[in-house]
């Protein structure tokens, strides 16, 4: 337990640091172009992160395919939940929803995924990773704009970076290494620029919302944790299949939908990040209590 404790903070520590650096330069009032930093992540940073990640691999795409259905029926299903939750709380929904129905599986979960279960772990990890991906950068969009529209959707990046993905991955193709380097290079570019933005707009959190942030965090557990259950009952998984499922299902609030509310709704970004914030300190303590109590 103390080993798998130390583990976890391992890759929780420098998210907060990189968080950390971004409050800073706000209390240093440094320039910071949210715009810029946030289309560079969408048009950038994720395509490549994604093409690298998956074409770097050597995943089995049957594997890939089941765990990404599983990962779509988790995002369904956090969106039914947390959407009654926020109406029935009085919060608006285009604010906190996209938050509430996308976990961080990529920069947290697949991490912990690979020091909980090796590289098979990974590679069932990855097929939640892209779904969500996917998920943040269509519906994600759309829910704190207030529309829907086939035209951003056409001309997402992340759409044909997931295509690409794909056909590497299902005829077991590499990209050449210097293709394969770049992409590395500029996939590495998003989690850092998307955490630094995060940390910029905490500094303009007010104490008194706080309490908002935790209460959202708690709930955003309980409701993984009933759907994390009911996915295991429907889709039958076991060993690995069920670990992964079941930590993909409990990782904080993505920190990239922040970006998107931030655009459409700054006079209440700041709870949102709020929000993320507590979600991804109580993984420290939700994680490794899932992998002694209900994965071991």
């Amino acid at each position: 337990m103390e080993a798998l404790f130390v583990n976890v903070l391992n890759v929780i520590v420098p998210v907060l640091i990189c968080a950390g650096a971004g409050y800073g330069l706000a209390l240093f009032k440094a320039p910071f172009d949210n715009r810029t930093i946030m289309t560079v992540i969408t048009n950038v940073g994720y395509p490549t992160l994604i093409i690298s990640h998956l074409s770097a691999g050597h995943i089995e795409l049957d594997r890939f395919l089941m765990m990404a259905f599983a990962a779509a029926c988790s995002v369904a299903c956090f969106g039914l939940i947390g959407f009654g939750f926020l109406k029935f709380m009085g919060l608006p929904a285009r604010a906190f929803l996209s938050p509430m129905m996308h976990n961080n599986v990529g920069n947290i979960g697949l991490p912990v995924a690979l020091l909980a279960f090796g590289n098979e772990g990974l590679a069932y990890a990855m097929g939640f990773v892209v779904v969500v991906l996917i998920s943040i950068f269509t519906v994600g969009m759309w829910v704190p704009s207030g529309k829907f529209s086939l035209r951003d959707l056409a001309k997402s990046p992340i759409i044909y970076a997931v295509i690409i993905a794909l056909v590497l991955l299902g005829t077991g193709t590499q990209l050449p290494k210097p293709i394969g380097g770049a992409f590395n290079i500029l996939g590495g570019l998003s989690i850092p620029l998307m955490l630094l933005t995060l940390g910029h707009t905490l500094a303009t959190l007010r104490p008194e919302t706080m309490w908002r942030a935790v209460y959202l965090s708690l709930f955003h557990i309980a409701m993984a944790a009933l759907v994390a259950f009911g996915l295991i009952q429907a889709f039958g998984f076991t060993g690995t299949e069920r670990g992964v499922l079941i930590l993909s299902c409990l990782m904080p609030a993505a920190a990239s939908t922040y970006l998107f509310v931030e655009r459409h709704m700054p006079e209440i970004a700041h709870e949102v990040a709020g929000f993320i914030l507590i979600s991804t300190l109580l993984t420290i303590i939700v994680v490794p209590l899932a992998l002694t109590l209900w994965i071991n």
